[in-house]
């Protein structure tokens, strides 16, 4: 999971280099759409569909917040940004869930230590944003606090509306919704040429590898390990991203990226330890 959602910055930049962010969206959605379907078929399409059907307004909201407008942004902002500057400032996702949580009623404790965490993390984020608001970039930076915003929320709806529906099912309808969604503007901004190999490359590896595989291996490790244990993967993601950029795109690291790092992830652990189980108090 680190290693297939932390390549998909880079897969991103490369292509935003040469084909319109509405076509890299349509192809990512539709393309991973049918890479999932058959699995999806191993479960049944009557099942599937009837899922979809009694449950399609809640698969739209997290298809919004998770695919519409995250992966819209995200690419946009890429156009200005470095792909690691992109991966670091989404784990900071971890934190601000938390945040989203208490915000909207979680009695879930958040004890001293969790809030040390949480501002730990956000001075992070602050180090790494800083530098870009004063370097211009503040557009790009914004896009990229709406993008933390959809992915912090979109798994309430997952695990508070939609916990009765297999993960696989969820993961296709909001890959296909979004792909109809976007279709007419992909044709809009098709190229007039034919991208590079390593646009289409990249394209096709976002679709495959970084959507379709990843939400494959995302929802099977949710069943091996659980929900909680499962997000651990998230404080490796930045480092992929940061790696890939430097080797393969040979993007700078900077003092603040360096200085940040460690921050979020300290700050991540910490926001989101559990604390200990209480003791039932004997009847």
């Amino acid at each position: 999971m680190s290693l297939v959602w932390g390549v998909s910055y880079l897969f991103i930049k490369v292509a935003v280099e040469e084909v319109s962010v509405p076509l890299l969206v349509f192809s990512r959605t539709a393309g991973g759409a049918i890479a999932l379907l058959p699995f999806i078929a191993r479960r049944g399409w009557a099942t599937a569909l009837d899922d979809v059907r009694r449950h399609w307004r809640w698969i739209l909201a997290f298809c919004a917040l998770e695919m519409l407008g995250p992966w819209f942004l995200l690419s946009s902002a890429e156009q200005k940004i470095d792909s690691s500057l992109a991966g670091l400032i989404i784990a900071g996702v971890p934190i601000l869930a938390v945040l989203v949580g208490w915000l909207l009623g979680d009695r879930e404790h958040i004890g001293p230590v969790r809030w040390a965490g949480l501002l730990l993390g956000l001075l992070g984020v602050g180090v790494l944003a800083v530098p870009e608001l004063s370097g211009g970039e503040a557009f790009a930076v914004g896009q990229m606090a709406l993008v933390v915003l959809g992915y912090s929320t979109a798994p309430r709806i997952l695990a508070h509306k939609l916990g009765g529906v297999p993960g696989l099912t969820v993961a296709g309808a909001s890959l296909a919704m979004a792909g109809v969604i976007y279709l007419p503007f992909a044709l809009l901004t098709w190229p007039s040429e034919t991208p590079s190999p390593g646009a289409l490359g990249s394209m096709a590896a976002l679709a495959i590898v970084s959507t379709a595989l990843a939400f494959v291996a995302f929802f099977g490790l949710i069943a091996e390990a659980g929900p909680t244990r499962a997000m651990v993967f998230t404080y490796v993601n930045p480092a992929v991203a940061v790696i890939a950029g430097v080797l393969i795109l040979d993007e700078k690291v900077t003092a603040a990226m360096v200085l940040a790092f460690p921050l979020i992830i300290a700050g991540s652990v910490l926001a989101t330890r559990q604390g200990r189980p209480q003791t039932p108090a004997p009847a």
